[in-house]
């Protein structure tokens, strides 16, 4: 069993560029779902079988909830490809902290020592914040598109010299300080299931290699999932407050 540390091992620099074993699965889970989607897209039939049907049914699930928050066949077809790449990135990456070699079967030596070769991704804190300022920054973007900067900025500013626009301002302004605290709640949410998973899984595994570990691999891939349905449907949310008119939205 390999030492459990909060910060990724550097296997290796690409121009300068420090490749840690995090980012090595990252890459593997990006060709992962690039591999599935050309798949899927190779032979597509008027009458789905086989991965045509899977990827169809997975499609078909997500944009009916998406459509269900929106109101809106538009609007949801719009942000729907935003939206699942978020679920269908993070859920393998969550998953591919099951895969044996990504717990610390194969370890190689560095510049610190031997490291395990693989980690998974949302068990280093980087990934997970990256995420979060995607979901928030991607939301104002949004927002900024939709409605234009000035009615965007009504969610958090009201412009008028009355009480009530001052005390809209002060809501605006803990609005504010709520995006902040989003991706503070989404980095650490992400990061805490998933890294308190993985050393379940090490510290089962070492105490019973064998049948121990099982229910627990059962276990992950449930809270895998959630845990990617969660951060995109919060993100889905967030979305459709951020695009809707500020007297919808009140």
């Amino acid at each position: 069993m390999h030492e459990i540390h909060l910060a990724s091992s550097v296997l290796f620099e690409i121009a300068g560029f420090p490749v840690t074993n995090a980012i090595l699965t990252t890459w593997i889970g990006m060709v992962v779902i690039l591999v599935f989607a050309l798949t899927a897209t190779r032979r597509v039939q008027l009458v789905p079988a086989g991965v045509q049907n899977v990827v169809e049914g997975i499609i078909e699930g997500l944009l009916g909830l998406v459509e269900q928050v929106f109101q809106d066949r538009a609007k949801a077809e719009r942000y729907f490809p935003f939206l699942a790449t978020f679920f269908l990135f993070i859920l393998v990456l969550n998953w591919m902290e099951l895969i044996p070699t990504v717990l610390g079967g194969i370890e190689v030596g560095t510049a610190h020592g031997p490291a395990p070769l693989f980690r998974s991704a949302n068990t280093d804190l980087n990934t997970p914040l990256a995420l979060a300022l995607i979901s928030v920054i991607g939301t104002q973007i949004a927002g900024i598109a939709t409605l234009g900067i000035v009615k965007h900025a009504g969610h958090y500013f009201t412009f008028k010299p009355t009480f009530e626009g001052i005390i809209g301002t002060f809501v605006g302004l803990l609005h504010i300080i709520s995006e902040v605290a989003k991706i503070i709640s989404f980095t650490f949410r992400l990061f805490g299931n998933i890294f308190a998973g993985e050393v379940l899984l090490i510290v089962m595994t070492f105490l019973a290699p064998y049948l121990a570990p099982v229910p627990f691999y059962g276990l992950e891939l449930f809270v895998g999932f959630i845990q990617a349905l969660v951060f995109t449907m919060l993100t889905l949310v967030f979305l459709a407050t951020a695009t809707v008119e500020t007297e919808h939205a009140h």
